[in-house]
């Protein structure tokens, strides 16, 4: 069982910055976030694998940026240019074979 310690969420202004990070207790070739807004279904938002290649979906391109501690089994996601529309709780995931979750983080951007 992998556990999933996620932390950096909050309340940012439009246009704003916020980092969030996530560290697993495992090692896993592949990391990344989901996020879920109210009412909506859980989406994709980045991945990275363990050589750092990257994947992101395409309403966060530009913006935000996904990379990796291998040493410290943590994985970042770095929110430049939030906007209303990116909140919502973030998920960090790893695959070993099945996805684990963590507990989820709650991001707000709002006035």
């Amino acid at each position: 069982q992998v556990q999933l310690v996620e932390s950096g969420g909050g309340l940012v202004q439009p246009g704003g910055s916020l980092r969030l990070s996530c560290a697993a207790s495992e090692s896993s070739a592949t990391m990344g976030w989901y996020r879920q807004a109210p009412g909506n279904q859980r989406e994709f938002v980045a991945g990275i694998i363990s050589n750092g290649r990257t994947n992101y979906a395409d309403s966060v391109k530009g913006r935000f940026t996904i990379s990796r501690d291998n040493a410290k089994n943590t994985v970042y996601l770095q929110m430049n240019s939030l906007k209303p529309e990116d909140t919502a709780v973030y998920y960090c995931y790893v695959s070993r074979v099945i996805l684990y979750w963590g507990q989820g983080i709650q991001v707000t951007v709002s006035s």
